[in-house]
């Protein structure tokens, strides 16, 4: 933010500067929209959506994610989608030809505007993919303003990596481009009513370009942003968000043997004194990059997949729920072409209804500064089975499950746990003294007070 005493260029007025700084800080600092507090985010693979892979069709799907309960819908990139190196039949969504259009596959601004106003209008908000670091072969800026690239000693253009041949690499030491990107967001916002952005590899974009961008949004309406990327310093006044790859990673390896189920805890510990208070972590045990090209969830986690859903639902941070996910859908949708998710009843609707409308009603799961504690509650069994407290106060929510082929015995026993809890499932009353159970292999309990 430009610091207002650069306005009074010559004057040196100590006091003013002090005071100045102090609005400068505050006006600086970033917080999550209030409405993501409890929320669950959804991601939208449109194209193998629905059989025509248009925005109307997918308008029609919306009472269900209602229903499911979820709070943020996030669209995979809805721009025109680059021919020149294009891979397979249609292209990846993330090669993108204009940054101000739309892909005519998917059907007319005017879809979209009805798109966002009835996601609105269901108590719902939309977020829409960024893709910053790079674009298409034949992207528009190409050939307005090449030097917006990076490019190689002869002054050929070059792809951010190897593999990525679809796409070239945009040069941020060039601050005009740091204008027309921003510029470009602040569109989407301004016209479509859009609620932010998930910023595709934005740990390959400076963080000093998303610290000038958000505040530029921000003037516009609250947004929220979400960074495909780990790093804890994107949470310095640019991002809400950022993925939770090193649970999944970690829940890979318990669901695999190579890891005992106490890592899991180990590792949120980690991420609680690493990151900042205020910081969304994106749990999931899938997405369109892990279905696509490395397997499906029940592929990596097997009969244990339910236990794994309810961890990454009730840890802290905000659930993510893939395309298809809810439907069961077993195989690896592929990338670059037509690959139609198979819509059917699924005990996964049930399973994520239930702890999203959980998520949304008890506190002790809110996301952020807003949620409750969490306390590991140590057992005789956490090589195989792990079970934590959210406390709230008034309310909590405590949760075991069994990551191994066995059962196991558990004893819960902790001065935290006060008060009368239900059983989520049978709704049974269970007192703190009662806090014995034996679970089933890659059984869970979850008790609600």
């Amino acid at each position: 933010m430009k610091n207002p005493t650069n306005l009074f260029k010559g004057i040196v007025i100590l006091s003013c500067l002090f005071v100045s700084n102090i609005f400068a800080q505050k006006a600086d600092k970033i917080e999550p929209p209030s409405w993501s507090k409890n929320q669950a985010i959804y991601e939208v693979n449109l194209r193998q959506y629905t059989k025509s892979g248009s925005i109307k069709e997918f308008m029609s799907k919306l009472p269900k994610l209602k229903e499911m309960g979820i709070g943020i819908i996030w669209l995979m990139p809805i721009h025109p989608i680059g021919y020149d190196h294009r891979k397979g039949t249609y292209g990846s969504y993330y090669a993108v030809r204009d940054y101000y259009g739309l892909d005519s596959m998917l059907g007319t601004k005017a879809d979209f505007k009805k798109l966002v106003k009835q996601v609105h209008k269901m108590g719902m908000h939309i977020i829409i993919d960024w893709v910053a670091n790079h674009t298409a072969w034949d992207n528009v800026l190409t050939k307005e303003h090449p030097e917006y690239y990076t490019h190689d000693a002869s002054g050929k253009f070059i792809t951010p990596v190897p593999d990525w041949t679809d796409v070239l690499d945009l040069n941020y030491d060039n601050k005009d481009l740091w204008e027309y990107m921003t510029k470009a967001l602040e569109y989407w916002v301004k016209e479509f009513n859009i609620d932010g952005y998930r910023c595709d590899v934005a740990g390959m974009v400076p963080t000093e370009f998303w610290q000038y961008a958000r505040p530029r949004l921000q003037k516009i309406k609250p947004v929220f942003m979400l960074a495909e990327w780990e790093d804890p310093k994107l949470h310095e006044k640019a991002f809400d968000m950022t993925y939770g790859w090193d649970l999944l990673h970690t829940n890979i390896d318990v669901a695999q043997g190579k890891k005992p189920a106490y890592a899991i805890i180990r590792l949120i510990e980690k991420e609680l004194k690493s990151y900042p208070a205020n910081a969304y972590r994106m749990r999931f045990t899938t997405n369109h990059d892990e279905n696509s090209w490395n397997g499906t969830s029940n592929e990596r986690f097997g009969k244990a997949v339910d236990a794994y859903n309810v961890i990454c639902a009730t840890l802290p941070g905000m659930f993510l729920v893939y395309s298809g996910q809810e439907a069961g859908e077993p195989k690896r949708l592929d990338f670059f072409e037509k690959d139609l998710i198979a819509w059917k009843s699924h005990p996964n609707f049930t399973l994520f209804k239930n702890l999203i409308h959980l998520k949304k009603d008890n506190k002790a799961l809110w996301n952020g500064t807003a949620g409750g504690d969490f306390i590991p509650l140590i057992t005789d069994t956490t090589s195989s089975v792990i079970s934590y407290l959210r406390d709230a106060g008034k309310q909590a929510i405590i949760v075991s499950a069994n990551l191994s082929g066995t059962a196991q015995e558990v004893v819960l026993k902790n001065e935290k746990i006060q008060g009368e809890f239900k059983d989520f499932t049978t709704s049974k009353a269970v007192a703190p003294a009662d806090m014995k159970f034996t679970l089933q292999p890659y059984e869970y309990k979850i008790l609600v007070k």
